[in-house]
C-alpha cells in the first residue's frame, strides 16, 4: 500500500513539473521578438500545462480522469490505438463538478480552448496584439491556481518579468485593435460571438482579460522613475487623476437595445408584421431574459437587449417569414 501511494505521489509530482514547464515555454516563447508563431504556440502550450494541472489536482484527490464505460462488474476503460488510456482533455476537465477554477477563469480557458480549433489550419498576423489581455489573464490564474492547489514553491512569477518594449500603443492602434481588421474573418467572428456570450461583468473581471493601461511617467526627482511599470490601487488619488487627464482605452461596453428598437430594425428587413406581442411572446418562450444566457442586462428597472439577442430575433422571423412578411 505504501509502494501504491509513492507511486501515485510520484506521478502527480511529475505531472506538476510538466504543467509548469509547459506554462514556462509558453511565456517564454511569447516573449520572445524572434518568434512569430508566438499566440499559436502560447494557446496549445497554455493547454498543456492546464491539462497537466487538472490531472495532477484529479490524481492527488482520487477522482477518476479516465475516460471509461461501467460494466456490469468492471470499468472498461478507453484505449488509444497503442493500448493507452484516453485521459480527459482540458475542456472535460472544465466542466467536471470537482474541478476547482471558478467560472470565470474557466471562460478564459474556454475562449483560448475554442480560438485554438479556429486557428488549427488559419496562419494568422497580429493576434499577439489583439489578446494579449486573455493570454496575460491566463497566465496569471494559472499561478494563482498552481500555488493554491500546490503550494507557494511551485509558483511560476519568480522565474518571470516584464518584457521590454520597442513599440508604444496610439490612439489610433487602439483604435484598428477593436476591429479585428487584419483578422481571418473565422477568428474574427469567433472572438465576436463569444464575446457577446459573456455577461459585462465577466468580461470586465481581469480574471477574463486583464488589462494594464501604460502611461509615460516624468519623475521630477532622481530614483522615482526606476520602474518601468507601477502599479497602483484603482480608488487611489493617483489613479483618480490618470482618469482626468488621460482618455483610458475602458473595458467594452455592449451595445444595448430597448423592445420597441429591436421591433422597428425587423420591420426595416421586410418583416413588417412582427410587432411587440411577438417578440414577448418569444423571449418568454426561451426564456431570454435568464441572465446566465448572456442575451440582456437590467439596467435600474429597464430590460436591454444584447446584440446576439439581435440575432435571435432575425432568427425566428427567417423560420416564419410566411407570418410577418
Amino acid at each position: 500500500m505504501a509502494k501504491r501511494s509513492r507511486k501515485l505521489w510520484s506521478i502527480k509530482n511529475e505531472l506538476v513539473t510538466k504543467s509548469r514547464e509547459a506554462m514556462l515555454t509558453a511565456v517564454q516563447i511569447f516573449n520572445n521578438p524572434n518568434v512569430v508563431f508566438k499566440s499559436e504556440s502560447f494557446i496549445v502550450l497554455s493547454n498543456i500545462a492546464w491539462t497537466y494541472l487538472m490531472h495532477s489536482y484529479f490524481r492527488e484527490k482520487g477522482i477518476e480522469y479516465r475516460y471509461y464505460e461501467q460494466g456490469a462488474q468492471r470499468k472498461r476503460y478507453d484505449k488509444t490505438k497503442r493500448g493507452s488510456f484516453r485521459y480527459w482533455e482540458l475542456e472535460r476537465c472544465l466542466d467536471d463538478d470537482n474541478c476547482p477554477i471558478d467560472s470565470v477563469s474557466k471562460l478564459n480557458l474556454k475562449f483560448l480552448i475554442g480560438l485554438r480549433h479556429e486557428i488549427e489550419h488559419q496562419m494568422t498576423t497580429r493576434l499577439d496584439d489583439y489578446l494579449s489581455a486573455r493570454f496575460q489573464a491566463c497566465c496569471l490564474n494559472y499561478n494563482h491556481y498552481i500555488k493554491k492547489l500546490f503550494g507557494d514553491e511551485n509558483g511560476i512569477d519568480k522565474f518571470l518579468s516584464f518584457s521590454l518594449q520597442f513599440s508604444s500603443i496610439t490612439e489610433e492602434h487602439a483604435e484598428q485593435l477593436k476591429e479585428f481588421s487584419e483578422l481571418p474573418k473565422n477568428i474574427a467572428a469567433y472572438i465576436n460571438d463569444f464575446d457577446e456570450s459573456v455577461s459585462d461583468d465577466e468580461f470586465n473581471n481581469p480574471q477574463y482579460s486583464y488589462r494594464v493601461l501604460y502611461v509615460p511617467k516624468t519623475a521630477n526627482r532622481k530614483g522615482q522613475a526606476d520602474k518601468v511599470i507601477e502599479f497602483i490601487p484603482a480608488d487611489s488619488p493617483e489613479a483618480e487623476g490618470l482618469n482626468k487627464e488621460y482618455r483610458i482605452i475602458r473595458d467594452r461596453e455592449k451595445p444595448k437595445h430597448l423592445p420597441n428598437q429591436i421591433v422597428s430594425l425587423m420591420r426595416s428587413k421586410g418583416y413588417s408584421r412582427f410587432n411587440m406581442h411577438h417578440h414577448t411572446l418569444l423571449w418568454k418562450q426561451v426564456d431570454a431574459k435568464n441572465p446566465a444566457k448572456g442575451f440582456g442586462v437590467m439596467v435600474v428597472t429597464t430590460w436591454y437587449w444584447y446584440d446576439n439577442w439581435l440575432k435571435e430575433v432575425e432568427k425566428y422571423c427567417q423560420l416564419h417569414k410566411e407570418e410577418f412578411i
